[in-house]
């Protein structure tokens, strides 16, 4: 029989459920005591569930207070999407030197994911939405065959899982994101890198879009990019 899960981590997932589904909002003071007593656990594990979720950015502890729901600001929703960008378009580029069959390779996978993320009955930032979309970005970075950046993306990716989940928040997010990583693989499996990069910036800034940004995550520009257009 499988062993019982500890039950700081059973309250650590309850918990990081809801706040990427939104049950808990940014702004919001989460009692020790009342999680405890709805959960049926005793302070311990709560408070372990607590210090585990500050230390990733969900939450900011009050001594004898609560736990206060950081809210994502749009200065960090930013920094997080221009360093994805980047890290991504680093991808694509690396992507677009190696031969039309491994680029159509990589495409034809992504697509496969992307078919199977349109099938799936996700719902809006549930666990399953974010992790299917942690894994097209991750296959994409590991296409670029830097095994650095791509610890660094998955690194990056725990901190900003709360901007992900702000731009899945609604049905109809999690329908154009899904979208936006069919016509990007598809472009890929067709060997139009120099489509995929364009796709990739407009993927970037439409998750902005979702989460309300005003301005939208663009990169400086340091001259002008060339790529030669696959047939």
């Amino acid at each position: 029989m499988p062993k019982p899960q500890p039950a700081a981590e059973l309250v650590y997932d309850h918990l990081r459920d809801r706040l990427l589904d939104g049950a808990y909002a940014g702004g919001e003071l989460l009692s020790e005591g009342a999680i405890a007593a709805a959960l049926g656990v005793s302070r311990t594990p709560v408070r372990e569930a607590f210090l585990r979720l500050e230390a990733q950015g969900f939450l900011r502890l009050y001594p004898k207070r609560g736990a206060l729901v950081v809210p994502v600001t749009p200065g960090e929703a930013t920094a997080v999407l221009q360093a994805r960008l980047l890290m991504e378009l680093f991808a694509v580029d690396s992507l677009s030197m190696q031969s039309d069959a491994a680029v159509r390779a990589v495409g034809k996978d992504l697509l496969a994911l992307a078919t199977r993320e349109a099938g799936m009955p996700c719902g809006p930032s549930s666990r399953e939405t974010l992790e299917t979309a942690r894994e097209f970005h991750a296959r994409l970075m590991l296409a670029g065959g830097n095994a650095v950046l791509a610890a660094s993306h998955a690194a990056l990716w725990d901190q900003q899982i709360r901007v992900s989940a702000a731009s899945t928040a609604q049905a109809a997010h999690v329908a154009a994101d899904i979208t936006e990583h069919t016509v990007l693989a598809r472009a890929l499996a067709e060997g139009r890198t120099t489509d995929a990069r364009a796709l990739l910036v407009e993927h970037i800034a439409a998750v902005g879009r979702r989460i309300g940004l005003a301005n939208e995550p663009t990169l400086p520009q340091s001259g002008e990019h060339t790529r030669a257009e696959r047939t």
